[in-house]
């Protein structure tokens, strides 16, 4: 009898937990790093400015360069960079055409 009053307080909980995971902030890149991007794309020179803030967007994406032994790499960073060029051709449209 004690489990079943536990269910709805679980699902509850399980759902807050479900709804919170999902938001996602409204853009992925700042204005900086759609710069620095279209800037990397068109082949300007390296900086480590640009680095650095192409290495946060693949961070962000999920790409982990910390890791001593990854048995998923290159497959895992692959995979940040197609997020990143999703994120870049839906948020840095401004950036593209200057």
């Amino acid at each position: 009898m004690k489990r079943l009053s536990m269910i709805p307080a679980l699902a509850i909980a399980l759902a807050g937990c479900a709804a919170s995971g999902t938001q996602e902030s409204a853009t992925n890149l700042s204005a900086a790093q759609c710069r620095d991007l279209t800037a990397l794309r068109n082949h300007a020179p390296l900086t480590r400015e640009r680095n650095l803030s192409e290495l946060a967007a693949l961070e962000r994406a999920g790409y982990d360069p910390s890791k001593f032994y990854d048995p998923y790499y290159p497959d895992d960073l692959h995979a940040a960079q197609r997020q990143v060029d999703r994120w870049y051709r839906a948020e840095c449209a401004q950036a593209q055409v200057d």
